[in-house]
């Protein structure tokens, strides 16, 4: 049976981990649809923000990474030309860019297509949440100029939006519907595919159970302004109750970081901080179970892969209103508060903390169960499968009809 094949450009992929959500997605398509689809993916030979290429992988040719056959572009590799030579040589059903923005791996093969360089081939861009307003306000210097010159030049004509969530599709109508004019075909839905939940041992379980005197809350992501961590160390200040803070994630913005450590200088005795670096996506599951609240007030996210992690981890999760899980608390669950109300936040701090060790059991199990379901949900699965599979069985039918 042939399988579709997606060929799918990303700024960073396997054995990476510091660029977050991108990676994630990509690789649990690939390993949950493989059945269906036949992913070739290229991307950068070396991770965020690293200098120096991955030590034990082909660069510029293509390797078997999982299910997928993954081409590791050197920075010599990447200029139009190459990538048009690389399109021309690899089979492909579809296309699909992971962003909107990337200069690299989004923009170049689009002026490829756009200069009809490349076959013509069904064209998919997941933007991941860079239409968010939150996230298109960051170097609006840059964006907007090129939000009009592909007003002028229709760059994106006849292309497939793929988002994550209703709300991530609200965000690409809201920005591309009045730029893109008539030339958006469609804006096809189809939830990103969560992690399968992993087991945690007993160890981890044990301390997962304890009341936890400092209270032990986490931020997992990269240090960058949209993820806010400098608004959570604003909580953070005003909280009364003993409080021990561990942030982890890739340092992204080096200026974002020294506001964030002046924030930290402001703390209370009672809350510490230790920041602990990039963890690899092996460990992150295993290292969320070992705290008591994740606490994420994101300016914006389309799917938010880290959020259930942590309720994979069985940790309640606090976050803004700006990411597509909603309606946390009525589900026992979560919080997810407008980014207008810190004191909101502050007070969900202070209640958790004095939980005991029973009703801090019952609370992880119940998220757990909730994260297990959400991960199995076949719809999910159904929805991804269709979006690709359709577009190359009316590629082939349009074949036909010539």
């Amino acid at each position: 049976m042939h399988r579709t094949i997606i060929l799918t450009f990303v700024g960073c992929y396997l054995p990476g981990y510091k660029m977050g959500g991108p990676i994630r997605t990509i690789s649990n398509m690939v390993e949950r649809l493989d059945d269906e689809l036949d992913f070739r993916i290229i991307t950068a030979d070396r991770d965020f923000m690293e200098t120096k290429p991955y030590p034990n992988v082909v660069i510029d040719g293509w390797n078997s990474v999982g299910n997928a056959k993954v081409f590791y572009a050197s920075p010599g590799n990447r200029s139009l030309i190459s990538f048009v030579r690389l399109i021309n040589q690899t089979p492909h059903d579809v296309l699909y860019l992971n962003s909107f923005f990337n200069p690299v791996f989004t923009i170049r093969p689009l002026l490829a297509r756009y200069l009809s360089l490349i076959p013509k081939r069904p064209t998919v861009i997941a933007p991941r949440g860079e239409f968010s307003e939150s996230a298109l306000a960051l170097k609006w210097w840059k964006k907007r100029p090129y939000l009009k010159f592909i007003r002028v030049h229709k760059l994106y004509r006849d292309i497939v939006w793929h988002a994550s969530s209703e709300y991530e599709a609200d965000n690409i109508r809201k920005s591309i519907g009045a730029i893109a004019e008539n030339v958006v075909v469609a804006i096809v839905t189809a939830a990103d595919l969560p992690v399968i939940p992993k087991s945690i041992t007993e160890e981890e379980q044990q301390i997962a159970k304890g009341l936890g005197k400092p209270f032990r809350v986490c931020f997992l992501s990269r240090i960058s302004p949209m993820k806010n961590l400098d608004y959570a160390l604003r909580v953070l200040i005003a909280v009364n109750v003993p409080v021990e803070f561990s942030i982890y994630g890739v340092m992204e913005d080096d200026l974002y970081w020294r506001r964030c450590q002046e924030l930290i200088k402001r703390l209370p005795a009672h809350v510490v901080v230790c920041y602990y670096g990039a963890i690899d996506h092996a460990n992150v599951v295993q290292t969320l179970a070992k705290y008591d609240l994740f606490f994420f007030p994101t300016r914006g996210e389309n799917y938010g892969h880290v959020i259930l992690e942590a309720m994979t981890a069985g940790l309640p999760v606090l976050i803004s209103d700006q990411t597509p899980w909603r309606n946390l608390e009525a589900m026992g669950v979560g919080w997810d508060l407008s980014l207008n109300a810190e004191e909101k936040f502050c007070a969900v701090i202070e209640t958790q903390s004095k939980l005991d060790g029973g009703e801090r059991v019952t609370q992880r199990q119940r998220i757990r169960e909730y994260a297990k379901r959400i991960s199995e949900d076949k719809k999910v699965i159904f929805d991804n499968i269709a979006l690709f599979r359709d577009l190359a069985v009316n590629r082939q039918r349009s074949k036909r009809d010539l």
